[in-house]
């Protein structure tokens, strides 16, 4: 890369950043609250986050506070190159680089783990995996924040295998309401138009779960006109999807009528051999979800060696004389794909992050190695700063109903 270009990348990132940061209002009032204070001066802290603009601000915020930050990639294909840049500009240690593989990916991990930080804000939680492997050392603490990573956290939690306090950010109502649903719904749509450009009116879309990042998509899709159903191993997810007004089947009954497969289920190899045979030439197949074992991308390699890559994020496979297109390498689409979430929403999820990474320097002495919800002060505060951030008052309570809320009236 030439100075000049690495010039140019820096002030793109810088625009970025700032634009980002005029819609993350809710990071803006809890960065102004605390600067004064330097909560977290003299505090090593390790980042896992997808490196973008949103990410940006919240790193940037955390260094206000007083934060000593060091960041790495929670997707090897998620780095956007000029926010990278203005990063390091401004000093922020960052291990990672775009288009990673795998193994540079993990050994980023372990280089921000080799610091010994004193918190560790991941998403995913392969850094909090490894750093159990590796040995905790100086971590006092940590937050989560997917679905997926909670789901792995829940699993050394119940087996009491944690070895330090992590806040579980992702069940926080004003992050998997919002973030989860309405974010992933609108970043998913930009990351299918962006990798394909295809017709989304008419086209029958199958996707694979329907927990909130489903049902943000769902919702996305029928509202601009695409023929949605829903596959769903979960009884009173089926139901709700089915209420809500989408067909409801078994992928068998489906596989061969797609035309766009999504996945947004945690799990692994929800789409297989026998789904990928049947479907239509020229299929579209697409992950949401965080990790990359949702398709059985082995399967689809062992039957093309040589895909063409026909537009960017677009492979195409040939298997058994059928195209099979396949998005982002199997990676999650809105962030590999698309640009991600937009501010606004991000700045619900990561002012949470914020305001949790200072509970927990302000209580971790008194926590336990235990996986913890969000505080709810903490998600009502946030819920009132996203209001005034989007200029709505609401009504409070009259005396005489908070009275009557309170009262315990028993008539025998």
């Amino acid at each position: 890369m030439s100075g000049t270009s690495n010039l140019d990348k820096i002030s793109q990132g810088r625009l970025s950043y700032n634009w980002a940061l005029k819609s993350m209002k809710i990071i803006s009032k809890i960065t102004e609250k605390y600067e004064k204070r330097k909560p977290l001066a003299g505090l090593d802290l390790a980042f896992c986050l997808h490196i973008t603009k949103e990410t940006s601000v919240l790193i940037m915020a955390a260094r206000k506070l007083g934060g000593n930050i060091i960041l790495c990639s929670a997707n090897p294909l998620s780095v956007q190159s000029d926010i990278l840049e203005f990063l390091k500009d401004n000093e922020i240690i960052v291990h990672a680089k775009t288009k990673m593989n795998e193994k540079e990916y993990l050994e980023n991990i372990k280089k921000v783990l080799n610091t010994n930080p004193d918190l560790i804000t991941d998403d995913g939680s392969t850094m909090h995996l490894y750093c159990h492997k590796m040995g905790s050392k100086n971590v006092i603490g940590g937050t989560e924040e997917t679905t997926s990573g909670i789901n792995r956290l829940q699993v050394l939690d119940t087996k009491k295998l944690l070895k330090y306090p992590i806040i579980g950010v992702n069940n926080a109502y004003t992050k998997y309401l919002f973030d989860n649903r309405y974010g992933t719904g609108q970043s998913t749509i930009d990351g299918i138009l962006r990798t394909t450009n295809i017709f989304i009116p008419g086209k029958n879309f199958i996707i694979l779960g329907y927990g909130w990042v489903g049902k943000g998509i769902s919702s996305c899709l029928r509202g601009l006109g695409a023929q949605v159903t829903v596959i769903e191993v979960n009884p009173i997810r089926a139901l709700e999807a089915y209420m809500d007004g989408y067909i409801v089947s078994r992928i068998e009954e489906v596989a061969d009528k797609g035309d766009f497969f999504i996945t947004c289920t945690g799990q692994k190899n929800v789409l297989r051999k026998e789904h990928i045979d049947r479907m239509k030439d020229g299929v579209f197949i697409a992950n949401a979800g965080h990790f990359d074992v949702e398709i059985d991308l082995r399967y689809i390699k062992q039957q093309d060696k040589n895909p063409i890559i026909v537009r960017p994020n677009v492979d195409s496979y040939n298997i058994n004389g059928k195209t099979v297109n396949l998005l982002s390498k199997g990676r999650v689409l809105n962030l590999v794909g698309g640009e991600g979430h937009s501010p606004e929403v991000m700045s619900l999820s990561f002012g949470n992050q914020l305001l949790s990474i200072l509970y927990i320097i302000e209580n971790h002495k008194k926590m336990q190695n235990h996986l913890y919800p969000v505080p709810k002060n903490i998600d009502n505060t946030i819920a009132k700063y996203a209001l005034e951030a989007f200029g709505i008052e609401i009504d409070n309570p009259t005396k005489e109903q908070l009275d009557y809320h309170n009262e315990v009236n028993i008539q025998i």
